[in-house]
């Protein structure tokens, strides 16, 4: 059995799956040969079921692909031994799909900064290993930084550098808004690690977001297996907007920073730049997730609105 295998199931497209999970009897199932492989005596033994109770819910939970059974001889002729297809499922409701006629996005790799200060614990790797050296600042100009998919640093920024598509769009901008998986950094994990994060768009502050922690409790969806329990495994989707009315996280206003204060249309490049202040009142670091680590596979992405 793999015990590292993770099912994303489609809150709409996989609706077979969240009905075999709608029981209370198959989730206790799926808890017991999560564990270990038994054959449906077994489990009804176990759980003090009927046997025919518990082969109408297996079949079930097999038919929706969330246990596999095979037959092997027993003492008594075949028996059908039963475990779980996966070690963990998760339930991803779909994403609000824009019309591409109103907005432009780029997405921008996490070790594409073109401008850089960071003070330990710092350190980036991509998904396959680590890129220079733990705690060594200059690691962060290593070339090798392209490939990035975790950076991490106690405080200081990264700033990015995107195209500016509003000068070849006639359309008046609406909106700009900037989405990044985020979270606190500090030695191991600390789910409780509070930090500021802000967020400045050409070279305009326009606002900070507290990061609730340092996740390590388990792997993120798209963190790969050898990155240990030990260090930083997923973050939070945050989503900062700029509109004329203010400057917002999640929908929550954070600033009266407006797109006029950011005067889109004076440079030909948008500057954003990502980090933790050291004056700041919650000093607790900060880690970007990018593709092929934590929940979201997905690199800083800007996306002005028309």
């Amino acid at each position: 059995m793999d015990t590292n295998k993770i099912l994303v199931v489609d809150a709409v497209a996989d609706l077979a799956k969240l009905k075999a999970l709608a029981s209370e009897q198959r989730i206790t199932i799926l808890n017991v040969l999560c564990r270990q492989t038994l054959n449906v005596n077994d489990v009804a033994e176990l759980l003090h079921l009927p046997q025919s109770n518990v082969a109408t819910n297996i079949g079930i939970l097999e038919g929706a692909g969330l246990i596999v059974s095979n037959k092997t001889k027993g003492t008594k002729g075949t028996q059908k031994l039963c475990h779980t297809a996966f070690s963990e499922i998760l339930v991803k409701f779909p994403e609000e799909k824009n019309d591409p006629k109103s907005s432009i996005d780029v997405e921008m790799p996490i070790g594409v900064f073109t401008k850089c200060s960071v003070n330990p614990p710092c350190g980036l790797c991509s998904s396959e290993r680590i890129i220079g050296y733990l705690d060594t600042p200059d690691s962060f100009l290593n070339p090798d930084r392209i490939k990035a998919g975790l950076l991490w640093c106690g405080s200081g920024y990264l700033e990015y550098q995107f195209p500016n598509n509003a000068f070849y769009d006639s359309r008046k901008t609406q909106k700009l808004e900037i989405s990044a998986e985020l979270s606190s950094e500090t030695p191991g994990t600390n789910k409780n690690q509070l930090s500021d994060i802000t967020v400045w768009v050409n070279n305009v502050e326009i606002g900070s977001w507290t990061s609730p922690g340092d996740f390590g409790d388990q792997r993120g969806t798209f963190t790969p297996s050898w990155w240990k329990l030990g260090g930083s495994r997923y973050g939070l989707l945050k989503h900062w907007s700029v509109t004329n009315e203010g400057a917002f996280v999640d929908g929550v206003q954070i600033s009266d920073v407006t797109l006029q204060d950011i005067a889109i249309l004076d440079h030909h490049s948008i500057e954003v730049r990502i980090g933790v202040k050291e004056d700041t009142r919650r000093l607790g670091g900060m880690n970007i997730f990018g593709r092929g680590f934590g929940n979201y596979d997905q690199g800083i992405i800007l996306r002005l609105y028309f």
